[in-house]
């Protein structure tokens, strides 16, 4: 049996990705629509663009794979906020708008 403060100390750093996933797409947003005057993107600004808006979310869903496949649910959070950091700082440096 696992103990309660496990599972929840498990749920609270999963929501914690979540949130800093939900973070990193509206600043991926926001950075995307701080460019949009411009007439059209360059190929690394579609790519940085893309990375940055889907990036995170794609990061989570490998996390959680991570996560179901290895049964290590916490180092998976760590590395699925890390990770989505990561993809929000790459999207940034291709389009920084």
């Amino acid at each position: 049996m696992v103990h309660p403060a496990v599972v929840l100390t498990v749920v609270l750093a999963w929501l914690a990705v979540l949130a800093v996933c939900i973070a990193a797409v509206l600043f991926g947003q926001t950075a995307s629509r701080r460019g949009a005057r411009r007439r059209r993107r360059s190929l690394k600004g579609r790519v940085g663009l893309f990375v940055s808006l889907s990036g995170p979310w794609l990061v989570v869903l490998v996390a959680a794979g991570a996560g179901f496949l290895t049964g290590s649910w916490l180092p998976a959070a760590a590395l699925g906020a890390a990770g989505v950091v990561l993809a929000a700082l790459v999207g940034l440096a291709l389009d920084p708008g």
